[in-house]
C-alpha cells in the first residue's frame, strides 16, 4: 500500500472560485503545508492563481504538489458542451504545465450550491443519461489526448450519479481505459452506503480517493427530513473522520488487501467557515490519519 496523502481547498471551506466567506488563496496555501500535507488539488478553477507561473512559485514556496483538479459540468445538457470543452482546456492547460495527473469528474448538483434549492431533476429519464455517459466519454477522452491527464469519476450527493445503483450503472457503462473511480468516502456515507464494501467490489475501477466522513448522529437526526446538501453542510454534517460514520480502520486494511497505491485527498466540507476553524481541524485529521496508518 502506498497512500499519497494530501488535501483540498473545500477542508477549509472553499467552494467557489471567489467568495468572501472563503479563506484567501495565500493564506489556505500556507495552511495546508502547515498541516503537514505536501499534495493538493487545485479546488474551484479560478481560486488559486490561473496563472501557471504564479502558481507554480507560490506552491514551489511551500514544497507543495498538485495532484490534479475536480471539474463539475451539466453533462446531461448538450447544449453545455462548448463551455465544457472551454472549462476543460483552460484546466488541462494548468495542470498537465504544473505535472498533475487527474482531472475529478463530478456531474454538476440538482440544487443550489448556496440555497439549496432544487434547479433540475433529481433523476434522469434515458435520453439525458446517455447523453451524459457521452459527454464523459468525450471529456476523459479529451483530457487524455490533448493533456495527458486521467480522467476519475466522483460519485456525489445531489447529482444524478449519487446512490450505489446509479454508480454501478455508470461503472458498467463506461470504458474503464477512460475513466476510473474516484470515490468519496463522505459523500458515499452521506447515501447511507457503506464505502468499504463498495470499494471492495470495485476496487479493479478504483484510483483516486477522497477521505471524508460524516456525523452519525446528525445522519439519525436527518434522515426523515429533506434538507439539501448546502444546509446540512453548513450545520456540520461532514465532520473530522474520528468521530464520523466511515470505518477508515477497516478501509486501511482493505486499501492494503488491495495494495492500493495512489492519492487520498483529505476533506470535511465546511462552506461556510470561519477562518480560523480548519487549520486545527486539518493537523488533527492529519495526525489521526498517521496513527492509523493511512499516509
Amino acid at each position: 500500500m502506498n497512500i499519497r496523502l494530501g488535501s483540498a481547498p473545500a477542508a477549509w471551506g472553499v467552494s467557489f472560485p471567489c467568495d468572501p466567506k472563503q479563506t484567501p488563496w495565500s493564506r489556505y496555501l500556507d495552511e495546508v503545508a502547515e498541516a503537514g500535507y505536501s499534495w493538493t488539488e487545485l479546488g474551484p478553477y479560478g481560486y488559486l492563481p490561473t496563472d501557471r507561473s504564479t502558481l507554480e512559485r507560490e506552491l514551489r514556496q511551500r514544497n507543495l504538489k498538485l495532484t490534479g483538479a475536480v471539474i463539475m459540468p451539466t453533462m446531461e445538457d448538450t447544449n453545455a458542451w462548448p463551455e465544457i470543452k472551454k472549462i476543460v482546456h483552460n484546466l488541462g492547460e494548468l495542470l498537465a504545465g504544473l505535472g498533475a495527473e487527474f482531472l475529478v469528474l463530478i456531474d454538476d448538483l440538482y440544487t443550489d450550491q448556496h440555497s439549496g434549492k432544487p434547479i433540475a431533476a433529481p433523476t434522469l429519464d434515458e435520453k439525458p443519461w446517455n447523453v451524459l455517459i457521452d459527454a464523459s466519454h468525450a471529456i476523459a477522452s479529451l483530457a487524455r489526448q490533448t493533456f495527458g491527464l486521467r480522467t476519475v469519476f466522483h460519485p456525489h450527493a445531489e447529482t444524478h450519479v449519487e446512490y450505489e445503483h446509479q454508480i454501478d450503472r455508470f461503472l458498467d457503462e463506461t470504458d474503464p481505459e477512460l475513466i476510473g473511480l474516484a470515490l468519496d468516502t463522505g459523500h458515499h456515507a452521506y447515501r447511507g452506503a457503506d464505502p468499504v464494501a463498495f470499494i471492495r467490489k470495485h476496487q479493479q475501477r478504483l484510483e483516486y480517493l477522497h477521505f471524508k466522513s460524516i456525523d452519525p448522529e446528525m445522519r439519525k437526526e436527518l434522515q426523515h427530513k429533506d434538507l439539501p446538501i448546502a444546509v446540512t453542510t453548513a450545520q456540520g454534517y461532514f465532520c473530522e473522520p474520528w468521530r464520523g460514520a466511515v470505518d477508515f480502520p477497516a478501509l486501511r486494511d482493505l486499501l492494503a488487501e488491495m495494495s492500493y497505491d495512489g492519492f487520498a485527498i483529505v476533506e470535511q466540507d465546511m462552506y461556510p467557515a470561519p477562518f480560523d476553524s480548519p487549520l486545527p481541524i486539518a493537523k488533527r485529521t492529519r495526525a489521526y490519519f498517521k496513527q492509523i496508518g493511512l499516509g
